[in-house]
C-alpha cells in the first residue's frame, strides 16, 4: 500500500456501535473488530494520536427502550453500559495485535475500565497510547456523537472522524433517493440550516465554537481508515 502523509497529529475517530456488528444482525462480531481494529493500527504506526468514542446500538439503544416502558433516562444508561462492553471488546483486540490501548469511562465502572480522566487521557496520547472513550458523555439525553465532539475539543484533537455507511454527507438519504447530491465539502452553517445528516445539531455546534472540523467517511469501505485522508470520493469535510 502507497504510504502518504498525514495531516494531522491527534484525531477523535467516532464509531457506531452497528459497525462492530459486521455482517451479523446483532452484538460483536469478532471479525469487525479485528478488521477495525488493524485499521486503527495502521493510524498509530504512522505517529498519529488516535482517541475514540464508539456508541452502542449493536447492543442495546436508549429510544429502544423507550418502547419497552424503559424511563428514558435510565434507558440511556443502558445504552451507555453497551458501550463499555463495545469499548471492551476493541480494546482487547487492538492489544492482542500489540497495539497499547486503554478504556476510560464516562460512567463508573472502574475497575473493569478506568474513569474519564482528561489530562491522563492527553498524556497517554503523547506517548502515542490509543484511548478509547465510553459511557457516552456520563449523562442521559446525550448522543455518542455529542460525547464525541465533546472528548475531541477536550483532547484537542484537530479533526473528528465521523464513521458512517455512505461516503460522505449528501442532499438527502442517497440510500433512497438516486438523485441525492454528495458534497466534497460543507460549512458547519449549511449543514445545519439544511438539516443535513452529519452529526446531530449539538455535535455540529459544539465543533462550530471550536473551530474542530468534521470528516464524514464511508466506513465499510476496504481501507476506509487508511485512505480517508487522501482519497476525497470516500468523504465530507465539514468546517
Amino acid at each position: 500500500m502507497t504510504q502518504f502523509t498525514i495531516p494531522y497529529k491527534r484525531i477523535l475517530l467516532k464509531l457506531s456501535g452497528e459497525s462492530l456488528m459486521g455482517k451479523d444482525h446483532f452484538g460483536i462480531s469478532a471479525d469487525a473488530c479485528l478488521e477495525i481494529a488493524k485499521g486503527l493500527k495502521n493510524l498509530t504506526e504512522r505517529g498519529i494520536e488516535v482517541g475514540l468514542v464508539v456508541g452502542g446500538g449493536n447492543i442495546f439503544r436508549g429510544l429502544q427502550g423507550e418502547k419497552l416502558g424503559i424511563e428514558r433516562a435510565r434507558a440511556d444508561e443502558m445504552g451507555m453500559l453497551a458501550t463499555v462492553m463495545n469499548g471492551i471488546a476493541l480494546c482487547d483486540t487492538l492489544r492482542h495485535l500489540q497495539v497499547e490501548a486503554c478504556v476510560m469511562s464516562a460512567i463508573g465502572c472502574y475497575p473493569i475500565v478506568e474513569p474519564y480522566d482528561r489530562q491522563k487521557a492527553c498524556s497517554l496520547l503523547e506517548q502515542k497510547k490509543l484511548v478509547i472513550f465510553v459511557g457516552g458523555t456520563g449523562s442521559p439525553f446525550f448522543t455518542t456523537d455529542t460525547a464525541a465532539a465533546l472528548r475531541a475539543c477536550e483532547i484537542k484533537a484537530e479533526i473528528l472522524l465521523k464513521a458512517t455507511k455512505v461516503n460522505g454527507v449528501y442532499s438527502k438519504d442517497p440510500l433512497k433517493y438516486s438523485d441525492a447530491v454528495r458534497y466534497e465539502e460543507i460549512s458547519f452553517q449549511d449543514a445545519l440550516a439544511q438539516k443535513l445528516d452529519v452529526m446531530d445539531a449539538t455535535s455540529i455546534a459544539l465543533c462550530m465554537a471550536n473551530r474542530l472540523p468534521i470528516l464524514v467517511f464511508n466506513m465499510q469501505a476496504l481501507g476506509a481508515l487508511a485512505q480517508v485522508f487522501s482519497d476525497k470520493n470516500l468523504g465530507t469535510l465539514v468546517h
